[in-house]
């Protein structure tokens, strides 16, 4: 069941609120999910936080708690997904960011020389930040990004999500990085 009219069936199925088509979907596209999760995980400093399995699932739950969706197509059910990881990491950072400050707790200096450098989780916010900011110059710019970096999609495959070409696509990630990196120095 992986060709993309089968997956493709089983997203229109979910979307009229069919349990087990929800559950098949995600089933069916399983392995792929773990292949992109494994992807953003690896070498991240928050990887002690998040594992692959929890990153799946997570975004599993946020996708059938989510309600109904207007998905077309594999390609678009991968973009979505993306964007939900991208999401699940972000909230946990910042969780886990507020707890490691003592949540609602006073902060007590103990010594000036003391600091907590966690940069791998300032830099994922920092990055979430840009791409708030990036989506000041085009929703687009935003979404290949998110198709690119967070889903793993290759040119092809988000200009078929995006209904556009591979040299807009090209284009749009230049861009992206420029004002990325921009936003971020």
């Amino acid at each position: 069941m992986n060709s993309d009219g089968d997956l493709t069936d089983l997203i229109r199925r979910a979307q009229h609120g069919e349990d087990r088509a929800v559950d098949a979907l995600y089933a069916a596209v399983y392995p792929e999910l773990r292949r992109m999760a494994h992807a953003r995980l690896r070498g991240a400093s928050y990887q002690a936080l998040l594992g692959t399995t929890e990153l799946v699932h997570e975004s599993y739950l946020r996708f059938v708690q989510s309600g109904r969706l207007t998905l077309e197509d594999r390609a678009h059910f991968l973009g979505y997904t993306g964007r939900v990881m991208r999401s699940v990491i972000v909230d946990l950072v910042r969780e886990h960011a507020a707890q490691r400050r003592g949540g609602a707790q006073r902060p007590v200096t103990l010594d000036s020389q003391i600091a907590a450098n966690d940069d791998g989780a300032a830099q994922i916010l920092d990055v979430h930040h840009a791409l708030e900011a990036l989506a000041e110059h085009g929703a687009r710019l935003v979404q290949v990004v998110e198709l690119r970096y967070f889903a793993g999609l290759t040119e092809t495959q988000i200009a078929e999500v995006l209904g556009v070409t591979e040299r807009t696509v090209r284009r749009d990630w230049e861009k992206a990085r420029l004002l990325l990196a921009e936003h971020l120095l």
